[in-house]
């Protein structure tokens, strides 16, 4: 049975990057454009979510503070994959339970090791 990734990102080219990379892994893929999209696309199939932090209508980490205060995504991995490089906001994301941050750029093998890692 493949593996349910939720991506989030405001950007079209790079959730088709992510998903061609995660999808050549066996990974089901679902896609949303902001925080707000993604809320709606939750479901209890999913086993974890790549997202970007700076998106409009609801960021990255108001995403991960509502999907955090959900019993039943509460434990749901996140790794965050964002141009955001502050050591400050890194720190935030992970106090409000961010398991991976990744910069941009990044390479397929890091997110790909990431994604394997959080999978186990």
């Amino acid at each position: 049975m493949a593996k349910n990734i939720l991506i989030v990102d405001d950007s079209a080219a790079q959730r088709k990057v992510v998903r061609l990379a995660l999808e050549s892994k066996g990974y089901q893929i679902f896609e949303a454009t902001d925080g707000q999209d993604a809320l709606q696309k939750l479901n209890p199939d999913l086993h974890l979510v790549v997202c970007d932090v700076n998106m409009p209508v609801m960021d990255g980490l108001e995403f991960v503070t509502q999907i955090k205060a959900n019993e039943q995504y509460r434990f749901l991995p996140i790794i965050m994959l964002t141009t955001e490089s502050q050591e400050a906001m890194r720190e935030k994301g992970m106090e409000l339970g961010v398991r991976a941050w990744l910069n941009k750029p990044f390479s397929m093998e890091q997110l790909l090791d990431a994604v394997a890692r959080l999978m186990l």
